[in-house]
């Protein structure tokens, strides 16, 4: 992790998760039904990162693999989706975690991460950070998971620390209750995380654990009282509130589509998001890009391979819808 690298060409690095997402080809069929899966590279923070390269962004990835045949295929794949795969390494002895699901469209997408005795991603360690080049890098991105367990822990705020501020710094609530004891053990860690971040983002269940707050317009004010400079709430079926410091606002409704599988939207929504930042565009548009960046991918099976292109994101803005 530590090897250096042409850092200022970066638009974007995401540290977090990564694993590998077994999804069923069959939907509405419980697992035990199930007897045939896909293999997609999968992970929030990874996720993002594709999600922004699809959209033409420079791209890469802090994290951890196994060092077995699925760390292989993680390689593999994020190559090929074009994303920088340098600080991606293994940890002998912890398997390459895999996640399966279950499709229930269009709401019920039962997640079961299979990440004992413990996934790798939360072994990234402070000392082998290449902190030039997170410091440099547009958009630096992290996530709530990073926060649950050491070393990641001291990694991901040894990180914010060093940016400082400088660009972008995303922080994705991205609340796993099944990684922690219990909210209350998780805030602490989210406020010193925040403290260090311009952006937050998160459902109305991730805003609550920040702040204790789940009314959408609260929970905004409260983010940026502890220190952001927009906040972002994800709304679900009412759909995205952004709030900035300068007390601009945007309230964006969802375009409408028919869900297959709900699991991937969230991280198409991240990618557009840093794309529209990086952009320069007001709030609004920012907002209703990464509205139909996440529909669209909510319309397909998959996470990763599912990100849309721009002229994707561009006809489904157009058509008011995802056809």
């Amino acid at each position: 992790m530590a090897e250096s690298a042409e850092s200022s060409a970066y638009d974007l690095i995401t540290m977090g998760r990564i694993g590998v997402d077994l999804y069923p080809l069959q939907t509405g069929v419980p697992l035990p039904q199930v007897t045939s899966f896909g293999k997609f590279l999968g992970g929030s923070a990874t996720n993002v990162a594709v999600a922004a390269a699809r959209l033409g962004r420079r791209t890469a990835v802090v994290t951890r693999t196994g060092d077995d045949p699925f760390g292989a295929y993680l390689h593999e794949a994020l190559r090929g989706f074009g994303v920088d795969d340098r600080w991606v390494t293994p940890v002998p002895g912890l398997p390459t975690p895999v996640t399966f699901c279950e499709v229930f469209p269009p709401d019920d997408f039962p997640l079961y991460f299979y990440r004992l005795p413990k996934a790798p991603d939360l072994e990234i360690d402070a000392h082998e950070l290449d902190l030039d080049a997170i410091r440099d890098t547009r958009i630096f991105w992290v996530t709530g998971t990073g926060l649950s367990e050491e070393p990641s822990r001291t990694a991901t705020l040894a990180a914010l620390a060093h940016r400082a501020k400088s660009g972008t710094t995303v922080f994705d609530l991205d609340w796993r209750p099944m990684f922690w004891s219990d909210p209350e053990a998780a805030r602490p860690f989210y406020a010193e995380a925040l403290r260090h971040t311009t952006v937050a983002v998160g459902n109305l269940d991730e805003v609550e654990v920040a702040t204790g707050l789940r009314e959408p317009h609260a929970a905004a004010r409260a983010l940026l009282d502890a220190g952001v400079e927009l906040a972002v709430v994800k709304q679900g079926p009412k759909g995205v509130l952004a709030v900035n410091r300068q007390g601009e606002s945007a309230e964006v409704p969802p375009l409408p589509v028919t869900v297959l599988n709900g699991l991937g939207a969230g991280d198409a929504f991240g990618g557009s998001l840093c794309h529209g930042l990086l952009a320069g565009w007001d709030l609004e548009r920012i907002m209703r890009h990464a509205n139909a960046a996440g529909a669209i991918v909510a319309s397909r099976l998959e996470c990763s391979s599912a990100m849309p292109t721009p002229a994707e994101v561009e006809q489904a803005l157009k058509a008011g819808a995802v056809l």
